[in-house]
């Protein structure tokens, strides 16, 4: 095989990229912008009904750039196969928390490893505690 790719191409046959997985996240987009946009509601309205009707359409639309990044991110970080598995069994792990932190980066305009040593609950403290108008420490 090698050989026939060296004769054909004069080259070896280019290496077997991280985004085998993507055509699977890519259909599974429509779930997660849906539970994106349901997280985003419950959390930011904080049991406020009337705040939870006006937030419904602005985190719709925050959900699909969203998990474009996530998506993204997924498929540059090589995790695909960790990430769709956790999609799967419905939970939060090790390799989903990478492809969040590295959307974080990119939205806070910092490389994308720079939030690696950082835990999630500690950023969503943070800035969860925050108000706005009011300066902190």
């Amino acid at each position: 095989m090698l050989g026939a790719s060296l004769a054909l191409t004069g080259s070896p046959p280019a290496p077997v990229r991280a985004g085998l997985l993507t055509p699977v996240l890519q259909l599974m987009r429509p779930q997660l912008e849906t539970r994106l946009a349901k997280v985003c509601v419950e959390t930011a309205a904080g049991g406020n009904p009337e705040l939870r009707r006006s937030l419904v359409e602005p985190c719709q639309q925050l959900a699909v750039p969203t998990s474009r990044c996530l998506i993204e991110e997924t498929d540059s970080s090589g995790r695909g196969l960790g990430v769709v598995t956790e999609l799967l069994s419905g939970r939060f792990g090790d390799d989903s928390e990478v492809v969040v932190k590295r959307c974080l980066a990119r939205l806070f305009g910092i490389p994308a490893d720079s939030l690696r040593d950082v835990r999630l609950r500690d950023l969503g403290r943070h800035f969860g505690s925050r108000q706005v108008g009011v300066e902190g420490p």
